[in-house]
């Protein structure tokens, strides 16, 4: 698979099994990503922002995994894009990526599937996160 972050998701050629083993190959939160947002903001701002993405990520993954057991498919793919569009902001590639499978309508996995897929994609992009916060990167 090529990731390509700013192509539509149209575009995109995933094959499911070959996906999850690339996708294993890298970290949780982008450290590119992470390292500008660093370098960009005031370090209070930093970790604030990244605060304020671990409470909405929490919610979001919880509120897509009660849509996808209930079987509100368009609940759940508008948490998944919620979710895609949070994780683009701070770097979680991985997390981004499934979401925005899980929120074409054209795809055929299981929202149940990806559902847990997401939460423990999310679990890796929080403990990131919070590690970040904790020490963020730059002059304290």
């Amino acid at each position: 698979m090529t990731w390509m972050p700013n192509a539509a998701p149209s575009t995109w050629r995933i094959d499911h099994r070959s996906w999850q083993c690339e996708i294993n190959n890298v970290t949780a939160i982008d450290p590119e990503i992470a390292g500008q947002l660093a370098a960009d903001l005031p370090r209070e701002d930093f970790v604030r922002i990244l605060r304020t993405f671990e409470a909405d990520l929490g919610r979001l993954a919880t509120e897509l995994e009660q849509a996808a057991g209930s079987g509100q498919l368009d609940l759940y793919r508008r948490a998944a894009h919620s979710l895609a569009g949070a994780a683009a902001a701070v770097g979680a590639r991985r997390l981004e990526a499934v979401s925005r499978i899980a929120m074409d309508p054209r795809r055929t996995e299981d929202p149940r599937g990806m559902a847990t897929q997401i939460r423990q994609e999310a679990a890796a992009a929080l403990q990131e996160l919070a590690a970040l916060a904790d020490n963020p990167p730059g002059p304290g």
